[in-house]
């Protein structure tokens, strides 16, 4: 499923299409995120450690349960 087309403030596990903005912690494929917002070509999301993370709206992920 597209990130985009996550309800926000899902619990979510990144497949591919890992691309983060420049100098933005990085993403990995199997990442555990909580999937705030998109915000604009990115999303607002957090792992583990409360950390804002940015991954591409279009980032193909798993909804977590």
């Amino acid at each position: 499923m597209k990130l985009y087309e996550v309800p926000n403030n899902t619990k979510i596990r990144v497949i591919r299409d890992v691309k983060v903005p420049p100098c933005a912690p990085q993403i990995n494929d199997g990442d555990l995120l909580t999937f705030h917002h998109i915000d604009g070509t990115y999303s607002y999301c957090t792992n583990a450690d409360k950390e804002v993370v940015h991954l591409v709206a279009w980032a193909e992920v798993e909804v977590i349960e």
